[in-house]
């Protein structure tokens, strides 16, 4: 918008006669979008095209992104480097590679109400802040105690990014771009543990901590120059900010009138609800939501991904293959899957790329179990480590494809705004607290039994099927307040 005087004051009144926003409203190529996909569906008019604040904006977020997945995968290649420099016993860097999950569960649980609090942008400043004093805490540590407040510093600000990024960016981009913009969240977690992966096999771990501070500084710049999220100040009652930010994440050619009056009008129904508390979560009217956005988080992480991250290197060990070949496999092949992805979501569908990624996974455990079987039964002893390879390939090819991307997705899509902050905290600190559960008793069950511990998971993987099919629903081509209100009735 360029002045108050250009903007039409008679047409676009939101709610009654209230009062009157103040938008352009300018004729220009559109599209229409058929809701019901059979003609006979509501039908609307959005912009063909899309400005470059709300690309330099997705940029910017999913910084957090690749600290997020840099945290995950520090701990792989430099395990050998940190033990022998600090003597460091198994059990203490067991707690170092573990201990990162805790504080992602402490970032989770305040996540949402900071960033409902004072906003989406000054909380991944927050959070930056947190995650610069991680690297630095690792840089300089002299011992377990300071590398241990490294990975905890660090992992709130871990755990608070895999929260407030997707919902920035859901909140932010068009209905025909949410889903492909979203999964880019996904896409540089891939990319921050694959570099992480590459890099630590040349680079000394101080160094590898060192070099991870990159990221922050750029979000940090690159935040001065984003519009806050519509939604947010829509909700807090700033609307002629609320109109300022959707006109600049739209173009300031583009007619805003009708998805403006849509935020405004559900936002104005969601206010006159009380202030969402966490027992109001269990109200019949937001249990849906809740459970899905739940119990995705609860399946990404039983599936195993957090074991296989966190000792992909041992596991190629374990299987008799070389590790640096392996986890440089497995870094490519990850980065290149969950690209692949993000250029189908929007096009697939969310709900068919999560079965697809659950089966792949279900396959690479199956593969993972049978290669260790025939170690364990001295059976095929040559074919063992090229079934560990596929194995793991297989699995981490397949989780980005979905399992990884589409959880996040989908609970911002389906967390009504009003209780996104709480529920969007819980559903967070339960997929963090899984994730250090299956990372923390990865090495006593792998004891337990070498190849059982990849049968669990093939049946964790088997459930998340059953859960995809039976309640989740397809989210491609609606606005959030369309999905919320279908899935909050």
């Amino acid at each position: 918008m360029s002045s108050r005087h250009d903007m039409d004051r008679g047409e676009n009144d939101v709610d009654g006669d209230r009062r009157e926003p103040l938008l352009r409203v300018i004729e220009q190529p559109s599209i229409l979008i058929d809701r019901e996909g059979d003609g006979g569906g509501q039908v609307y008019r959005c912009a063909t095209r899309h400005p470059w604040l709300v690309y330099f904006s997705t940029v910017v977020a999913v910084c957090g992104s690749y600290q997020f997945g840099a945290y995950i995968g520090y701990s792989s290649p430099t395990q050998s480097g940190i033990m022998q420099d600090l003597g460091l016993s198994s059990a203490e860097y067991s707690l170092f590679s573990s201990i990162v999950n805790f504080g992602a569960m402490l970032g989770g649980i305040t996540s949402g109400q900071i960033a409902d609090l004072i906003g989406r942008k000054r909380a991944m400043v927050v959070f930056d802040v947190f995650c610069i004093i991680g690297w630095l805490a690792i840089f300089f540590a002299q011992g377990a105690l300071a590398l241990d407040i490294g990975r905890v510093a660090g992992g709130y600000g871990m755990g608070a990014f895999s929260y407030v990024v997707p919902i920035y960016i859901a909140e932010i981009a068009p209905t025909e771009l949410r889903g492909t913009l979203t999964t880019l969240h996904q896409v540089l977690i891939s990319t921050g543990a694959s570099m992480a992966y590459l890099l630590g096999v040349v680079l000394p771990w101080r160094v590898l901590a060192l070099a991870a501070l990159f990221p922050c500084v750029l979000q940090l710049l690159g935040i001065c120059f984003i519009p806050e999220s519509p939604r947010w100040l829509a909700k807090r009652g700033e609307l002629k900010e609320f109109e300022v930010a959707l006109q600049r994440v739209r173009g300031k050619d583009t007619d805003v009138s009708f998805e403006a009056a849509e935020i405004l009008s559900f936002i104005e129904e969601l206010q006159q609800l009380p202030k969402a508390s966490v027992l109001d979560l269990f109200r019949r009217r937001y249990q849906r939501s809740v459970i899905i956005g739940v119990g995705l988080m609860v399946f990404q992480q039983l599936g195993g991904i957090s074991g296989f991250t966190s000792y992909a290197s041992s596991i190629f060990v374990s299987a008799g293959f070389s590790s640096s070949i392996g986890t440089t496999t497995y870094a490519c092949i990850q980065v290149a899957v969950v690209i692949f992805g993000a250029n189908f979501i929007d096009r697939a569908g969310r709900k068919p790329l999560l079965l697809v990624s659950a089966s792949g996974m279900i396959l690479g455990s199956l593969l993972a179990a049978l290669s260790f079987y025939f170690k364990a039964h001295a059976v095929a002893t040559k074919a063992s480590p090229v079934l560990a390879l596929f194995g793991i390939l297989v699995y981490v090819g397949s989780f980005p494809a979905g399992m990884g991307a589409v959880p996040w997705i989908l609970m911002a899509e389906v967390l009504p705004i009003n209780i996104k902050g709480t529920a969007g905290s819980l559903a967070t600190a339960v997929n963090w607290f899984c994730s250090w559960l299956v990372a923390y008793t990865f090495i006593f069950l792998s004891d337990w039994s070498s190849y059982g511990i990849f049968l669990l998971y093939a049946a964790a993987n088997a459930l998340t099927i059953i859960f995809v099919i039976l309640l989740v629903p397809e989210t491609k081509g609606r606005s959030l307040e369309e999905i919320q209100a279908s899935v909050s009735t």
